[in-house]
């Protein structure tokens, strides 16, 4: 195995960070599905199962990332060009702290994932 980059390791660490969240977000509303706290229970299922394999979708590219293949970088940024309207809504909606930390990940993950050191990482012959 090669030394990674500190850029590499940021860059997984944000996104296993985010697959994480999202798992636990969607196990949360499966939780509250079955606990009848569900309005619509087949959206709610939806919601759930979206949620978490989402989640485990994003802890794959983080591994990808972490082990520095090329596949995986494309996945990443666009996550994180995702997380940007998402956190600003967050942030609209005066939820502040959620939306911010994701803006702060988002933006993180964008520049460890852009990064030179990482870019010569994943493009090593």
């Amino acid at each position: 195995m090669f030394n990674r980059p500190v850029t590499l390791i940021v860059a997984a660490a944000v996104l296993a960070v985010e697959g994480l969240t999202a798992i636990g977000l969607g196990g949360y509303a499966g939780v509250e599905t079955v606990a009848g706290g569900a309005t619509t229970l087949g959206d709610s299922i939806v919601i759930s199962a979206f949620g978490v394999v989402i989640g485990a979708a994003l802890l794959w590219v983080a591994w990808g990332v972490l082990s520095a293949a090329r596949w995986s970088r494309a996945p990443g940024v666009v996550t994180q060009i995702f997380c940007v309207p998402v956190g600003v809504s967050l942030v609209q909606s005066e939820q502040y702290v959620p939306g911010a930390l994701l803006l702060a990940f988002a933006l993180a993950g964008t520049v460890a994932l852009l990064a030179p050191p990482t870019t010569r990482a994943m493009i090593r012959e």
